[in-house]
Parts: C-alpha cells; sequence; structure tokens
C-alpha cells in the first residue's frame, strides 16, 4: 500500500477547504525509504557514540546492553522523522500540482 497523506485546499465559495490526498508511487516511496536508510545506519552509529560519552560522562560502567539501550532509545527518538520525510515529499507533490 502506498504512502499517502491529505491537505487542505481552498474551495471557492466555501469556508470548509477541501481534502486532497497525494499519493507517493512505489519508487518515490522506496527512493525515501533508501535515502532514509542510508541515514539511519549513520544515525545508530552516532546515537552509539553518543551513547559511549554520555556513559562515559556519567561514570557508568560501560557495558553493551546499557550503551545498546541507550543508543536504541535515542534513535527511537531521532528516527522520528521517516514519516515526516514522507509527508514532506507529497507535500513537495502537493504543491506543484497546485
Amino acid at each position: 500500500m502506498a504512502f499517502s497523506k491529505r491537505f487542505p485546499k481552498r474551495a471557492e465559495g466555501s469556508v470548509y477547504p477541501k481534502w486532497v490526498e497525494v499519493s507517493l508511487t512505489a519508487d518515490e516511496e522506496r527512493e525515501v525509504e533508501h535515502h532514509g536508510r542510508q541515514e539511519h545506519i549513520a544515525l545508530f552509529k552516532e546515537c552509539i557514540e553518543d551513547a559511549k560519552r554520555i556513559i562515559g560522562e556519567r561514570d557508568l560502567k560501560p557495558y553493551q546492553s546499557d550503551i545498546i539501550g541507550i543508543a536504541s532509545s535515542l534513535f527511537d527518538k531521532r528516527v522520528s522523522h521517516m514519516v515526516y520525510l514522507k509527508e514532506k515529499k507529497c507535500r513537495e507533490k502537493f504543491d506543484a500540482s497546485n
């Protein structure tokens, strides 16, 4: 199922907007996911380094499970932008068609 997003468009003669649904093609979605995947790999490596730094600054024991746990939490927070990237791509398509 293709990713889609709805955007409001002003409707003539109405105070209510008309909602327009914009979908990504399979190729566009794969492109966004591929780009996101490459970013995620680099981002998770960065999160591991940040977790190591945090543990070192707090003089905690550098257990691998703790490092991965902290890195995973950082990653979850940072990676939430995947949907944002897809929505952004849909917005670009919407804006280009108007």
